[in-house]
């Protein structure tokens, strides 16, 4: 079918607090494919953000009968270096428990910081990401040697 589905981010590490927020992955052969079947996505409820300040991406988001967003939905080109991003994230958190715990206490302290202000919080978890992204990529060079 040309599509690759995989759960990124904290719900997809093992005793890492999150959101009640799906995050999934999908890997697509040809991204014009996406912006041309959107409507697909409209149809099942799901908003069309675009790139979202993501190069590449496209993204989707959906929300339950009260409002409360429940998906999200992050679709890459296969071989994309987001996808490659996103990935070893995942699987260095997984591997590296105290770094997880470290985000998971992170999240929770910007949570309590910034109830109502969604900008705010990612912007607080930013310089972490980048850290760990940083930590990720090297983690990943290493187990490929």
């Amino acid at each position: 079918s040309g599509i690759d589905v995989l759960p990124i981010w904290c719900t997809s590490i093992p005793e890492l607090d999150a959101k009640p927020i799906i995050d999934i992955l999908v890997e697509v052969k040809d991204i014009t494919k996406v912006d041309e079947n959107s409507s697909g996505m409209d149809t099942i409820g799901y908003e069309g953000m675009g790139e979202y300040g993501i190069p590449g991406r496209r993204y989707f988001r959906k929300h339950n009968q009260i409002g409360i967003r429940t998906h999200h939905v992050h679709l890459f080109e296969v071989n994309s270096l987001q996808v490659e991003r996103h990935l070893a994230f995942r699987d260095y958190m997984i591997a590296h428990p105290k770094d997880a715990q470290k985000y998971g206490e992170l999240k929770r302290e910007l949570a309590k910081k910034y109830p109502h202000n969604i900008e705010a919080y990612m912007d607080g978890k930013d310089g972490f990401i980048k850290e760990m992204d940083r930590k990720a990529a090297e983690w990943r060079r290493e187990c490929r040697m």
